[in-house]
């Protein structure tokens, strides 16, 4: 039947993309293709008047565009002298639609300054599969190209320019799903890659071009020299963003979070989100939101409002952005991802994330990777995500692609994910609209990630006080002399009659004046909008870190909580590690053993989950935890069972009871830290925790912290409250692995904008998280956590101290029998408190009391001086810590110590000397500074 099949036309009609897939994986590997076809394709492979062997066409596509970068082609092969057989040409038709499919975009005209010239590309030319222009009348097959069928190869090559080599270039081909590959072909092939805009469409879009060209225009004649950083020259981003809400919206799309940094915000904002401009004009006079402390320049401020689409009310956020560039992008994914599972939205077709990116910082900012990478986890992903371009061509002052990046397009890092790449011209609005529809499109679709790159230019400088010619003075000269893409598609329109001739500059004139009369151009805005799903943060606002908090739980209520926490399904096989501290919890609950950290703070958990709270944990080691004494997640040791071998107690405590969710995350701390922030200010009912590894991990995520999460109330009125957790702790592992840098935490503490605590023993961490929660407070929480201290017996706590206890910011000593008899104070925080009383013992120094401040800001003043009254001998007080004097609490905190103080009294430090590092990296200097430090906090003081 085969030998039948082969003597047919078998390389053409319905047979031909089947042939040339079979024939892609004889060229790979001819042993994967049956018998008869490795034969014929073993005749067909020398090439008429040639010793030259095919080689698989995909990899030598994919590279050709390096080779040429280098100058590797070799010279024209010799065309052959006899005529090429219908087979050949066959195969020749083929290998151009994959060619173009792969390359083409190389030739497509993207750039409005036609600035680069056409890159030498002979996979795309006929000529380079020995095709002469007498053949290029032959009939073919087009194979898997859509739309055409039997045709001249004139026709396939013409298609197959029309559709890759014009004013959009498509990569896609390197996607490894072929339902994939075939949506986009069968989308953008038929019509040519060929927009089809109806009259009023295109009125639409002149009008969205209009305002975003003179609302830039209005500005800069108004606010001479003031920063704006304009979108001229990339005005095709407003009618886009538009498209993007509007079609949302019509495919059921209820919200959308917004991610950019400062070029064209001022215009979304006003074009796109509805801001009043008489507001953004305020801004430019200088005049501050009273409720806010601080506040920001107006191009980093967000801003939310209600648009109505074809599909009913959606809600817009744009996420307030720092200086720092795409560090918006991890924060934008973590709201959406708090709104999706607010609705319940697993699949993300409610929430959409759309993430706006300069072409410069796409390419050079880490984070961007980072965030990609977490695209398609389980438990960051969010369905996927729009990522559109404004490609200037231009950093600050760096142009030359080869100082910009080593890849050929600042696009390339998507890759990773295999995001479709769709690169249009900014000048050809329609082309414009035709990939924003293309890319939402398939975001629906296969919920991925997409990237629609807007190839334009930056009219001014960097910014508008900026003379951007001193550094690029040809790239420049291009863009003065430019009209502008309004200009160009104006002219086009009154050429085709689609709008009179007077008609644009009308759109002007009524643009201007809706400007002067400071009103929106955006209709219809919605004021009066309350969707089900929007969050009340009233209840947390105004609130103080002093708000009481009962977090007591009754004894019996532990004790269920604990049977669930310990229960595992039967016939579920864990490690026997990990049985023995099944049992040990089981005795724990029941009085017989004292409660350790691992099991209080899982008790923490489960009872906020009981009371209706959601519990989110991630980290790079959360399941188990990097010490291994969490095991959240329990895993079967014969792996066949329980959703892969794993089972969660923590999610089986309740019928009613909230969400629990713990994540392994991906080795990122940046990305993820911003993730979980994102997350956290959408959604304040529940527990959101990023756990480091070893504290001195968060150094990588310090931008987070330092621009968002101490600063973003202050600046932007963003509330949250999220907890992270810092291992850190003085126990010879060395500089990188001892110190979670406690003294930055404080040196950001202000105006009452984060916490920061030092939790002792495990009642003190179950108190302090149900505090977090129960307090109608959100504040983040930084908490330096243990890691020796997990285990060790004397930080254990009674099963008592959970039931009845709350939160201690100030540990008394209660150990001081004589306290007018005291004549120091030792104050100090974490573990070193275990060494001081051990030394304290072996001393017999019954004249020294020893206090645990366990709250270092907000600082506890009447808890502190309560005890510093206790001992009204005492004229010495020392603080003892760990970490080095440079660093640490001291710096930061002495003022503190001294405004509860007497005057008698004076204040002394015990620690280590002032160090370049955070700890020593031997085991032997480590116990001799540690010894040291401990005698100086019982030696003598002058």
């Amino acid at each position: 039947m085969l030998k039948d099949f082969l003597n047919n036309s078998y390389l053409f009609g319905g047979n031909a993309p089947f042939i040339e897939d079979l024939y892609e994986k004889y060229l790979v590997n001819p042993q994967s293709v049956p018998e008869a076809w490795r034969d014929y394709f073993d005749r067909m492979q020398v090439l008429p008047g040639s010793s030259d062997k095919d080689v698989a066409h995909a990899p030598v596509v994919e590279s050709f565009v390096q080779r040429a970068k280098r100058g590797e082609f070799a010279a024209a092969r010799t065309l052959p002298t006899e005529q090429l057989t219908p087979e050949r040409l066959q195969v020749a038709a083929l290998l151009l639609v994959t060619a173009y499919r792969i390359a083409g975009s190389r030739w497509a005209t993207v750039d409005p300054l036609k600035r680069m010239p056409r890159p030498n590309i002979p996979e795309l030319e006929p000529a380079y599969y020995d095709l002469k222009e007498s053949d290029m009348d032959q009939v073919v097959n087009s194979g898997s190209f859509v739309g055409l069928e039997r045709v001249s190869l004139r026709v396939l090559v013409q298609a197959l320019r029309d559709t890759y080599c014009r004013n959009i270039g498509f990569e896609y081909m390197f996607i490894s799903d072929r339902a994939q590959r075939q949506w986009i072909q069968e989308r953008i092939e038929p019509v040519r890659g060929a927009p089809k805009v109806t009259p009023q469409e295109q009125k639409k879009l002149l009008q969205k071009l209009t305002e975003a060209e003179h609302l830039e225009r209005y500005l800069h004649t108004r606010y001479v020299g003031q920063k704006r950083f304009s979108l001229e020259g990339g005005e095709s981003l407003i009618p886009s963003i538009d498209e993007l809400i509007q079609r949302a919206g019509g495919a059921g799309v209820q919200e959308i979070v917004i991610g950019m940094a400062h070029r064209g915000r001022l215009n979304v904002l006003v074009n796109v989100l509805g801001k009043m401009p008489k507001d953004l004009f305020q801004e430019f006079e200088g005049k501050a939101a009273q409720e806010l402390p601080s506040g920001d320049v107006k191009y980093h401020n967000g801003f939310s409002s209600d648009i109505t689409t074809a599909g009913g009310p959606v809600h817009l956020s744009l996420a307030f952005n720092p200086s720092h560039l795409e560090i918006v992008n991890p924060v934008v994914e973590g709201s959406v991802r708090a709104r999706q599972r607010r609705r319940e939205d697993k699949t993300g077709d409610q929430v959409l994330p759309i993430l706006v990116h300069g072409d410069a910082a796409f390419a050079g900012q880490g984070v961007v990777m980072e965030t990609l990478n977490l695209s398609g986890t389980r438990g960051y992903g969010t369905g996927g995500t729009v990522h559109v371009i404004v490609n200037n061509q231009i950093g600050f002052t760096t142009s030359d692609p080869r100082d910009a990046r080593s890849t050929i397009y600042c696009t390339d890092v998507a890759k990773m994910v295999e995001a479709p790449i769709f690169h249009v011209n900014g000048d050809d609005p329609e082309a414009v609209l035709f990939v924003t529809r293309l890319a939402l499109d398939f975001r629906q679709a296969f919920h991925k990630d997409v990237v629609v790159d807007i190839v334009c230019f930056r009219k001014l400088g960097h910014n508008e006080q900026d003379e951007p010619a001193v550094t690029q003075p040809l790239m420049y000269k291009k863009i003065t002399q430019h009209p502008g893409t309004r200009k160009l598609y104006a002219d086009k329109l009154v050429a085709q009659k689609v709008v009179a001739e007077g008609e644009p500059e009308a759109l002007i004139k009524n643009y201007r004046d809706t400007l002067d009369a400071g009103q929106q151009s955006v209709s219809p805005v919605l004021s009066n909008f309350k969707s089900k799903f929007a969050v009340d943060w009233a209840p947390f606002l105004g609130s103080k870190w002093t708000d009481a908090a009962d977090t007591n739980v009754p004894l019996a209520e532990l004790q269920r909580l604990a049977e669930r926490v310990t229960s595992v399904p039967e016939g579920f096989t864990v490690h026997p590690t990990v049985g023995r501290v099944i049992e040990a919890r089981k005795q724990m609950a029941a009085g017989k053993l004292p409660v350790d950290w691992g099991m209080a703070e899982t008790l923490a958990y489960a009872s906020l989950l009981s009371n209706g709270y959601d519990v989110r944990i991630s980290g790079q080691d959360s399941g188990r935890g990097t010490f291994a004494h969490r095991h959240a997640v329990l895993h079967d040791q014969d792996r066949e069972r329980w959703d892969q071998g794993s089972y969660i107690p923590l999610q089986n405590i309740g019928k009613d009871q909230g969400d629990f969710v713990v994540i392994d995350s991906v080795l990122s701390e940046e990305a993820v830290l911003g993730f979980e922030y994102g997350f956290s200010t959408a959604e304040p009912n529940a527990l959101v925790i990023w756990e480091a590894q070893f504290g001195d991990f968060a150094n990588g995520a310090q931008v987070v912290m330092d621009q968002f999460i101490s600063s973003g109330e202050t600046k932007w009125g963003r509330v949250c409250g999220l907890v992270q957790f810092l291992p850190h702790g003085y126990e010879g592992q060395g500089p990188e692995h001892s110190s979670a840098r406690l003294e930055r935490y404080l040196q950001l503490c202000a105006e009452h904008n984060i916490q920061v605590c030092v939790p002792s023993n495990a009642a003190q961490i179950f108190h302090l998280l149900r505090r977090q929660m129960l307090r109608p407070f959100r504040k983040p929480l930084i908490v330096m956590t243990p890691k020796s201290l997990l285990r060790k017996k004397e930080a254990a706590s009674s099963i008592q101290e959970l039931a009845n206890g709350s939160f201690q910011t100030v540990i008394p000593d209660t150990t001081t029998v004589d306290e007018k008899g005291v004549k120091r104070i030792i104050a100090c925080c974490g573990k070193v408190y275990y060494d001081l009383v051990f030394k304290r013992t072996e001393l017999q120094k019954t004249d020294t009391s020893i206090i645990r401040v366990e709250q270092l800001y907000p600082f506890p003043h009447k808890q502190f001086e309560a005890q510093m009254k206790r001992y009204p001998n005492a004229t010495e007080v020392v603080w003892c810590q760990e970490e080095p004097q440079n660093q640490g609490a001291w710096y930061q905190t002495a003022h503190y110590f001294r405004e509860n103080m007497r005057d008698d009294q004076k204040l002394y430090y015990a620690g280590r000397p002032a160090s370049a590092s955070p700890a020593g990296g031997y085991m032997a200097r480590h116990n001799e500074r540690q010894k040291a430090l401990v005698e100086q906090a019982f030696g003598k003081y002058k």
